[in-house]
Order: C-alpha cells, then structure tokens, then sequence
C-alpha cells in the first residue's frame, strides 16, 4: 500500500512524472504528440506507456489493422433549446483545439473518421437540462471526434453515455471559454466484448469551471485518458473517477493535469472496487507544474478496493514540480481489502456478512456517486454497483 504524499509551499518536487507538457512530449519515453499517425511507432507493450495494457486485445486499434464498419457506433444527442448540434468536416477550426493525440490510438482515430459532432453553448447561456450524448455500439468498429464548446460564462451538465458492442477510438475534446462551468458525466457501461480506447482533452480558459466524472463498468478493454490544460489563469479543473472492474475486465485510467499558466487549481480523486480472476484496474495519475505556474494548487488521489482473489491493480500516482512558487501540491495511493473492523462493526449488530460487504462497497463509492447531481444517473450507478456484487455472490 503506498502512503500518501503531501508537498508543502515552497517545496520542489518529490517523485517522478510519466506525462510532460503539451507543447514538448507525450511521456518522457515517447514520440512527442502530433496528428499524424505515422508520427508513432507501432506500440509492441514495452512502452512505458503500454506495458500495462493488453495489446493483443485491442482488436487492432494500435497497429492500424482495424477498420472502420458501417455498423460501428450510432450517436444520438439530446440538448436544450439554444444549444447548436453540427456535423463538421475535418477542416473545421475547432477540432483538435483543446489537445493534440499523445499515443498512436488517438492519432488514428484522428487521422481516419469523416465528420466530427460539436456541441456548442452560447456565452452567457446557463443550461438548466443535461446535453445527452448516446452513443450505442452496433457491433462494428468506429473512430470518433466530438467537440463540446462553451462560451464565455456560459454553464452546462453533459452526460456522454456509452453502451451496447463496439470497437471505439475516439478524441474528445472540451473547449470551456472564460468564466464557465462545465460538468460532463463520461459512463462507459459496454457490453462484455467491447472494447474502448479515447482520449479526453479539456482547455479551461480564465476562470473557468471544470468538472469530469468518469464511470466505467463494462467492456473488454476500456483505456481512458483524460487531459487538462489551462487557457488563462484562475482556472479549476476537478477530475473525478469511478471504476468496477469484474473478472477477465481491463480497465485502464491514464490522467493528465498540466499546470501551464499561474494561479490554477486542479483536484483529482478516482475509485476503484475489483473483483473476480485477471480483473486488472490500471490508474496513472500525473500532474505537472510548469516553472511558468506559480501559485498552483494541487492534489490527487487515487483508491481500490479489491473484493476477491485473483484480481490485480496498478496505481502510479506521479508528480513534478518546476517552481517553488506553489500553494500545495500532493498526491496518494492505497490499495486495500476490506476493513475487518468496519465488517465487525456492522456484523456484531445483526448484519449478514454479504449485506455489510454490500454496504461498505456503498459507502466506498458514495462520495464520488453524488458529484454527478443528476438523481437518474446517480440511481442508475448504484443500482449497477448493486448488480456487480449480487453477481459475485450468485
């Protein structure tokens, strides 16, 4: 179990970081990012960016060999009065703003789809219903781009959900104009056999608002990579994670949070229960403090919880610091069973064994349940988490 590290004002730096800055390279082992996927090797899974991820699963995503199907994914999207739903050529400005492909799955998925979803919020246009975006595999391969876009002090909730059979590769990006606040719910609830690989850029401009809850429970193989960088200063970005991984499932959760501008706060927390044989959950947290940043307010942790035998998890929380000019910086990592005192606890009053388990899977996960504020996904949610547990009983 690793302990958690705090880093104190003024302090330097006291670990190592697999991620650098946009503008210079992807990881310190890698090619540095780009749009063309020539620019990449092929991955063979010593890369220390891939030595965690089964390769021969990702049904040819990572060497160019998967091709895009007619019945790959449909997408459906449901927003509010006011808000613009486009269909955008390549050509479009606005595509590939917020972040640059930083691994040879991105870059294809760049390099290959046809037409590009961008949702755009007016300035100054506070939602009070959720943009709904569907997306429901249909049994084929797809690559994707979608664009969500708010205005200057404009606010929004978009809730990105994914479900059915597919094999994706897709770019997200979140494009946030200064003084707004967007929350976007990713859920990845795929069928077994599915399997995901996105990246997720988001530009936070001058006192802009981000907030990102991403849950995963489904599929094969499912590898998210969440990005943030600042457009201005004052920006906050709160990067939130829920994950259940069950038996055979790799579920794998690379983040980045570049502090490349001053007087910017960033808040990391992502949670995971594993359960059941070759459950594999993979957690790379890494945060960058730019020498141009001072004044930078970070932390992140990362917690599993492992329910059986059999199950393996990889937690890398990594940190690095080029200014001592910082408010706080720190960052965490445990890996645990159960607490057999809170089982005594609830046992000795009259609990069955399986309902107290039950419950403290509840309370572990309730915390980051209730930051989507969206009472049918949050029903949704432990209504699933319910389902996980009754199977590991049946």
């Amino acid at each position: 179990m690793a302990e958690a590290q705090n880093i104190p004002v003024g302090s330097t730096t006291a670990g190592s970081i697999a991620v650098a800055a946009e503008s210079t390279v992807a990881t310190r082992m890698s090619a540095p990012p780009s749009f063309d996927v020539a620019d990449f090797p092929v991955p063979h899974g010593r890369e220390e960016e891939w030595r965690f991820t089964p390769l021969e699963r990702l049904r040819g995503l990572h060497d160019g060999t998967a091709v895009a199907t007619g019945n790959g994914v449909k997408v459906e999207v449901q927003a509010p009065e006011g808000v613009t739903v486009e269909a955008v050529g390549r050509d479009d400005a606005r595509l590939g703003k917020a972040g640059t492909p930083v691994d040879r799955v991105a870059a294809q998925a760049y390099s290959v789809f046809e037409k590009a979803s961008v949702v755009t919020v007016p300035k100054e246009t506070v939602l009070t219903e959720p943009i709904r975006i569907a997306v429901h595999g249909e049994g084929g391969t797809a690559f994707g781009h979608q664009v969500i876009e708010l205005g200057a002090f404009a606010e929004a909730v978009v809730v990105i959900d994914h479900s059915g059979d597919a094999v994706l590769a897709a770019n997200v990006d979140y494009l946030l104009g200064d003084g707004a606040k967007l929350t976007v719910v990713s859920v990845q609830d795929w069928d077994e056999k599915a399997v995901h690989v996105a990246q997720h850029n988001a530009l936070v401009g001058r006192d802009a608002s981000f907030k990102s809850v991403v849950v995963t429970f489904g599929g094969d193989v499912v590898r998210l990579h969440p990005r943030v960088r600042y457009a201005g200063p004052g920006g906050e970005a709160e990067l939130f994670g829920l994950y259940f991984t069950d038996q055979g499932q790799h579920q794998e959760h690379r983040l980045l949070v570049d502090h490349n501008v001053p007087h910017c706060k960033s808040h990391v927390v992502y949670k995971g229960a594993l359960q059941g044989d070759d459950a594999h959950a993979v957690w790379i947290g890494d945060v960058l403090i730019e020498a141009k940043a001072e004044g930078t307010d970070t932390y992140e942790m990362n917690r599993n919880l492992v329910l059986t035998d059999g199950a393996r998890v990889d937690s890398v929380p990594n940190l690095e610091i080029e200014t001592g000019e910082i408010v706080g910086a720190g960052h965490a990592s445990t890996t645990g069973r159960f607490d057999d005192e809170q089982l005594f606890y609830l046992m000795a009053r009259g609990i069955p064994e399986h309902e107290a388990r039950r419950l403290v899977v509840r309370g572990f996960f309730a915390e980051l349940v209730q930051q989507i504020g969206l009472p049918d996904i949050e029903e949704r949610l432990i209504a699933k988490i319910e389902e996980e547990l009754e199977a590991a009983v049946a």
